[in-house]
C-alpha cells in the first residue's frame, strides 16, 4: 500500500465578494480532485487544538499524526534543524524574516508594507543575512540564511518567554509599534531589529531594488520563538517508511526531526512560480526509492491568501492539480500497488483576512480498492455537509493509515 499526502497549504476559505460569494475551492477547475472526492471519505478537521495559534507548524504536525500539545516546541527550530543548525539545549530560535517596512523616522511608526519583502531571492536575501549576521551577531546572537525571506536566528541561553512576537504577515498594511512585543525579555530582540534598518536601508541590494521599483529588504522581523524539538520517529511511530516534499524549511524541519527523507527539488519556491512538476516528480522518485508515504507540502494558496491576491489563489489550487497531482496519480495508478490518498488543508488562510485562521478545514481520503460515497466536489461546504468531523487533528493520520477507523 502507498500513501499520498497532498497538503495544500493555506487553501480553505470563506465566501469571497470578488468571486461572486464563492471561496477558491468553489470556484478553481479541478476535476481530479472533485472525482475522486465522489468515493471518497469527505468531511472536516479540526487541525488546530485550543490553546494553539493557527500556524503553519501546529496544523502540519497534527496533519503528520504529531499531537502539538505534546511535542511542539515553537516553529523557528523546525526551521533551523531544516538550515542544518545544530542547537544546544540551550539555545533560543527565531524565524528571521526579511521584511520591507515603511520610511517613517521613528521604527515604531512605520507599517508593514511587505511582509516577504517582495519575494526577494534566496540569492539577495544571503547578502543582507551576511550583513546582519557581520554587524549583528556575536557570541549570543548569530544569523543563519535560509530560503528567500526566511531566516533564522540562534540565542545562545536565550529564553521564550517573550511576550507577544507577532508574525510579520499578520499585519499587512498595518502600523508596527503596537505589534511590538513590551515584554523586557524581549528588548534586545526588538533592538536588533531597529538596528537592521539603519544598516539595511542603503545595502547594496536594496539600491538595486529600488532602481527597479522593488520592495526593498529594510528590516528583519522575528517571531515564532521555540526550543530544540524532539519529535517520534515517524517509522517507529507508523509502520511506513515517510518522505516530505516541500520548498520550506518549516516543512522540512519537520520531516528531518522525525527522521523521514525530505529530498531537494530545485526551483521550488513556495509561490505560484514554485516548480510544481518537480515536486510530484520528487514525490514519485520517493515512493519508486522505497518510501510507502510521501507528504507533498505545497505553499502557494497560503502566500496567495497572505497577499489577498483573489484570482492567483484560486489559480494555486488549479496550479497543484494540472501540474502535480496529475503526475503522481497517474504514477499510482500504474504501480501495481493499492493506495489512498489524503488531500487537504492545514488551516485557512481566509482572503479577507489575509492570515491564518483556526477554523477546521475540509479532508478527503481516497481508497483505491474501496468506493465511499463521497460529495460531488472537493469544497469547504461540501466536506461540512457529509457531518464527518474529526476533533483531533492527529487522528487524520491514523485514519490515513488505517490505523483507526
Amino acid at each position: 500500500m502507498k500513501y499520498l499526502v497532498l497538503l495544500c497549504d493555506g487553501m480553505a476559505d470563506t465566501p469571497n465578494e470578488a468571486l461572486g460569494g464563492k471561496t477558491p475551492m468553489e470556484l478553481a477547475q479541478k476535476p481530479l480532485m472533485d472525482k475522486l472526492a465522489n468515493t471518497s471519505v469527505v468531511g472536516m478537521c479540526r487541525t488546530v487544538g485550543a490553546g494553539l495559534k493557527p500556524g503553519s507548524d501546529v496544523a502540519n504536525l497534527s496533519v503528520m499524526g504529531y499531537d502539538p500539545l505534546v511535542c511542539y516546541t515553537g516553529r523557528s527550530p523546525l526551521e533551523a534543524a531544516s538550515i542544518g543548525i545544530d542547537l544546544k539545549d540551550t539555545d533560543v530560535t527565531l524565524r528571521c524574516n526579511i521584511v520591507t517596512l515603511s520610511d517613517e523616522e521613528k521604527y515604531e511608526d512605520k507599517t508593514m508594507v511587505d511582509y516577504c519583502a517582495g519575494d526577494i531571492s534566496t540569492k539577495e536575501a544571503h547578502e543582507i543575512i551576511k550583513t546582519v549576521e557581520e554587524n549583528l551577531g556575536n557570541e549570543i546572537y548569530k544569523f543563519y540564511g535560509g530560503v528567500s525571506y526566511r531566516h533564522c536566528l540562534v540565542w545562545q541561553n536565550g529564553t521564550t518567554d517573550l511576550g507577544e512576537m507577532t508574525p510579520p504577515h499578520d499585519i499587512s498594511g498595518k502600523v508596527i509599534g503596537s505589534y511590538l512585543s513590551d515584554s523586557q525579555n524581549a528588548k534586545p530582540l526588538i533592538d536588533l531589529m531597529k538596528k537592521s534598518y539603519d544598516i539595511l536601508k542603503d545595502h547594496p541590494v536594496n539600491i538595486e531594488r529600488r532602481k527597479k521599483g522593488l520592495n526593498e529588504a529594510n528590516s528583519i522581523w522575528l517571531w515564532g520563538e521555540g526550543k530544540k524539538p524532539m519529535l517520534q520517529d515517524f517509522y517507529e511511530k507508523n509502520g511506513v517508511k515517510g518522505a516530505v516534499v516541500s520548498a520550506v524549511d518549516l516543512l522540512k524541519g519537520i520531516g528531518i526531526c522525525a527522521n523521514m527523507q525530505t529530498p531537494d527539488v530545485e526551483n521550488a519556491t513556495g509561490y505560484l512560480d514554485t516548480n510544481f512538476e518537480g515536486k510530484a516528480q520528487a514525490a514519485i522518485e520517493a515512493f519508486q526509492n522505497g518510501c510507502d508515504l510521501v507528504y507533498v507540502h505545497i505553499e502557494a494558496p497560503d502566500e496567495c491568501g497572505h497577499r489577498g491576491e483573489v484570482q492567483n489563489k484560486v489559480r494555486a489550487i488549479e496550479l497543484i492539480e494540472q501540474r502535480s497531482l496529475k503526475q503522481i496519480l497517474s504514477y499510482l495508478e500504474n504501480c501495481g500497488e493499492d493506495f489512498r490518498i489524503l488531500i487537504m488543508p492545514d488551516h485557512p488562510t481566509p482572503l479577507d483576512t489575509m492570515t491564518h485562521s483556526r477554523e477546521p478545514v475540509p479532508f478527503m481520503i481516497y481508497d483505491s480498492k474501496e468506493s465511499q460515497n463521497g460529495v460531488k466536489s472537493f469544497t469547504e461546504a461540501n466536506a461540512a455537509a457529509t457531518k464527518i468531523f474529526i476533533e483531533h487533528g492527529p487522528k487524520v493520520m491514523d485514519i490515513l493509515l488505517k490505523k483507526e477507523q
